[in-house]
């Protein structure tokens, strides 16, 4: 089906983050996804400059590749992420990888551009992160997020788990438009679960002042299937759990 660009942006260019795309030299799935994020680019109009890409996993011909293609690899670790896979079907593990330096755990700042956030099966943790650092009406609505789908999230996790570990997704719910990509047979384990997701200002003004007064950030002391690794466990060996989302 079409690609359009998402319903935000008035104009103004846009910027594209890539978070977890995986292993796409040996994995299909991540090759298919790394092939709709160029199309994506190339519908909207956004040179491959400016998309920034980072996934521990690259290895050192996946990264010249990238280059290749234009794309920028971020400067620094701003995330860890397990991939996920929600839903039947195969997936393909990511490569043990060097500890990167000074990891963000997703907590990218949406900046004076419109932002597409390319995030497809990453971790609750990550799209929280995200939504916790980005965490007011004005950044919020200048950003688009194609990844696991926040309805499916609510439907699949308790309602006290959500609300406990991962407390800004479960905010943003009721500021949230989503729509699911469009099923395709042959692309079902690749985007299974996927959905665009934007926050149009006129929902997010309509939440109640206590929702934007709140602005801890998210720690995960009690979450027992962490998606990502902190920073206060890169040193001590853990490795990231994949689960279902």
């Amino acid at each position: 089906g079409a690609v359009r660009a998402p319903p935000c942006g008035a104009g103004r260019p846009w910027r594209c983050v890539c978070y977890g795309l995986g292993r796409f030299g040996t994995c299909p799935n991540a090759r298919h996804q790394l092939a709709f994020l160029l199309l994506l680019l190339q519908r909207m109009e956004v040179p491959p400059d400016r998309c920034l890409v980072f996934d521990p996993a690259f290895s050192e011909l996946e990264v010249a590749a990238l280059g290749e293609l234009g794309l920028r690899l971020l400067p620094e670790n701003e995330v860890r992420a397990a991939p996920t896979q929600p839903g039947p079907g195969p997936w393909c593990s990511p490569s043990p990888a060097p500890a990167p330096r000074s990891p963000q755990e997703g907590k990218h700042r949406v900046q004076d551009s419109p932002t597409l956030f390319y995030m497809v099966h990453c971790g609750k943790a990550l799209y929280n992160n995200l939504l916790w650092r980005n965490w007011a009406p004005a950044a919020l609505s200048n950003m688009v997020i194609i990844g696991n789908s926040f309805k499916g999230m609510q439907e699949r996790v308790l309602s006290r788990i959500l609300e406990r570990d991962y407390s800004y997704i479960a905010k943003i719910l009721k500021g949230t438009e989503e729509v699911a990509l469009p099923a395709h047979p042959r692309y079902t384990d690749t985007f299974n679960d996927t959905s665009v997701h934007w926050f149009p200002l006129h929902k997010l003004e309509q939440l109640s002042a206590e929702v934007w007064e709140f602005l801890e950030e998210p720690t995960y002391q009690e979450c027992e299937d962490l998606e990502i690794i902190r920073k206060e466990d890169e040193g001590n060996g853990r490795s990231p759990v994949a689960v279902q989302s």
